[in-house]
């Protein structure tokens, strides 16, 4: 019987069933390199599905087997694709699964971030009656920049429309635009954004996109949201920027380092809305993950199986 290692606690019941005729082997929900290497040296599994912790070369190295890592999930940049590519090992994500959850999280935030619906409650649950003196901010007729369009960013779209905003996005990838996204360049986007959403994946090229150079370019009271990947934000530069208002308010769910530590500068900042990278984390989209990252891998088997046949 060939082994599939989970990087996680567990997986949905409907992907376990998908799996049948496999052994899963669960690492865990906190799983170090260390941990990895010696459950794929004790296994030797045919494939892994990554939740958690990274899957570089030492890894993909103490499984001789390994065929094919399905990311539970859109984003890659946990594995390590140059070194899987060198061994001749497909990386596959579940990209869509989890694309209304995060979407939905976007949008909480961007709308926490422009009805001050933190600060409001805290000030509620003090014994303060606020009407008099704040003033929300009003989406409807404001301009929305969109850094990625993919299946989240597109969706994300839809809903920015719906409340009547004008929707810019940028995407180099993305082709046949629905009416409600006008094209941009980021030049653009940082000029006339009241609020900028990050929806791309992290790459070399795009690490510190939000940094204090463009941060600068755009508009003084700029909202930025990101559901995306903690990298794409220079951290120092937004606290910055945040502090001296040029950006009002940031609602962020994925950070630099993660899961995030105590005495972290973001931590108190009462401008900045903070979740624990829960955009994708719902009973529909954990479903909808587990089920995408087993079909994945079952495919790249059965396809390298025939091809060798």
């Amino acid at each position: 019987m060939t082994t599939v290692l989970v990087t996680g606690a567990d997986l949905a019941p409907q992907a376990v069933e998908l799996l049948e005729g496999h052994e899963i082997v669960y690492a865990g929900r906190t799983p170090t390199e260390d941990d990895l290497v010696a459950l794929c040296r004790a296994h030797d599994p045919v494939a892994i599905i990554v939740r958690y912790g990274k899957v570089g070369a030492a890894v993909m190295d103490a499984a001789p087997s390994l065929k094919v890592i399905s990311k539970h999930g859109s984003g890659t940049d946990t594995i390590d694709k140059v070194a899987a590519q060198a061994r001749g090992i497909e990386v596959v994500a579940a990209v869509g699964a989890n694309a209304a959850a995060v979407a939905e999280q976007a949008l909480a935030l961007l709308l926490a971030c422009a009805k001050s619906v933190v600060a409001l409650d805290a000030r509620m649950h003090a014994g303060h009656w606020d009407k008099a003196t704040h003033k929300s901010l009003e989406l409807g007729g404001r301009t929305i920049g969109l850094i990625g369009l993919g299946a989240i960013g597109l969706r994300f779209a839809r809903m920015a429309d719906a409340l009547g905003m004008r929707v810019l996005g940028f995407d180099p990838y993305a082709k046949n635009l629905p009416a409600c996204v006008q094209s941009a360049d980021l030049a653009t986007i940082w000029a006339e954004s009241d609020a900028i959403s990050l929806h791309c994946p992290l790459t070399d090229e795009n690490r510190g996109l939000l940094d204090a150079d463009t941060l600068a370019r755009c508009k003084r009271g700029v909202i930025v949201v990101n559901t995306a990947r903690g990298g794409l934000i220079d951290e120092e530069a937004l606290l910055a920027a945040v502090r001296s208002g040029q950006v009002s308010m940031a609602g962020l769910d994925s950070f630099a380092v993660e899961p995030m530590t105590a005495g972290h500068p973001f931590q108190g900042e009462k401008n900045i809305v903070l979740s624990p990278h829960i955009g994708g984390v719902t009973s529909d989209a954990y479903v909808n993950m587990g089920v995408g990252a087993a079909k994945n891998l079952l495919q790249v088997l059965e396809r390298q199986t025939a091809a060798s046949s």
